[in-house]
């Protein structure tokens, strides 16, 4: 097992190899943009990557289906971003039964 004060390092640089790719995201581009925005900020506030990865899937794929660009949306991807929308109702669902 790892200890924490190890692992911090790692995390460190991971992250800085994570916001290297930020220059590269279309930030003139809203539909682009947003989901990106959405999923760099919701990790360190929701405590979650996936949490973060997820948002920015399901952005992604709704607001391509609302600009009428459902075509550029790849299969695979709409069954990710809705298996992310049953991950989240699921968890609201749990947290609201508790």
């Amino acid at each position: 097992m790892v200890p924490a004060e190890a692992a911090a390092p790692a995390l460190a640089f991971v992250g800085f190899l994570m916001m290297a790719q930020v220059v590269k995201i279309r930030w003139d581009e809203p539909e682009e943009g947003i989901p990106a925005f959405f999923g760099i900020i919701l990790m360190p506030f929701a405590y979650s990557i996936t949490t973060g990865i997820g948002a920015g899937f399901v952005l992604w794929v709704f607001i391509k289906a609302l600009l009428g660009k459902s075509k550029e949306v790849h299969p695979l991807l709409w069954v990710v971003a809705a298996a992310f929308l049953v991950y989240f109702v699921q968890g609201a669902l749990f947290g609201l039964l508790g």
